[in-house]
């Protein structure tokens, strides 16, 4: 967005914080719909509203974590934060192959979300696309290129977090 652009009414939206670099950025449309304010879905998280959220939440989040795998993404790991982190109940981390397949898992991962009702608070990529963010507000999923994985290694940040096992039985 051009900042000389800031007075048009075209721009004249509510802007939320960025997941994780703290930009400002216009508000998601999905959040919108759902007729919540970011700060509301913060304030007061979903898991409060009703006790069989938990449930549908930790089902969502293994869904999530499969399609990862089934989409070629390597080392993929769901930590519950339950308890341990403020602002969300679980913690999805996976490395892409490419900047074109965190892209696509993106979207999928969004449209999973809106097919389970789990608000969506927003997303945010960087500039190269070997980092993106997803902001489930209960649930925050990274998805990395391999180097960039290794650089930020947020991972260590939820070592003492129990992990979510979700593989699939075998056949």
């Amino acid at each position: 967005m051009n900042w000389s652009d800031w007075d048009t009414a075209k721009q004249r939206t509510r802007f939320s914080i960025g997941p994780i670099i703290g930009i400002l950025s216009p508000m998601d449309p999905d959040t919108k719909a759902l007729g919540h304010k970011p700060s509301e879905s913060r304030a007061l998280p979903r898991r409060y509203e009703d006790e069989g959220f938990s449930k549908v939440l930790r089902e969502f989040v293994i869904e999530a974590a499969q399609l990862l795998v089934d989409r070629h993404c390597e080392d993929v790991i769901i930590f519950d934060v339950q308890g341990i982190c403020q602002v969300t109940d679980y913690i999805i981390i996976a490395t892409g192959t490419s900047d074109r397949q965190i892209k696509s898992l993106g979207s999928e991962l969004k449209v999973l979300a809106k097919q389970r009702d789990i608000a969506r608070m927003g997303d945010d990529v960087d500039q190269d696309t070997s980092w993106l963010v997803v902001d489930l507000v209960d649930v925050v999923v990274h998805l990395f290129e391999a180097a960039t994985r290794e650089h930020y290694d947020i991972e260590m940040m939820w070592d003492d977090a129990p992990q979510v096992e979700f593989a699939r039985p075998r056949r």
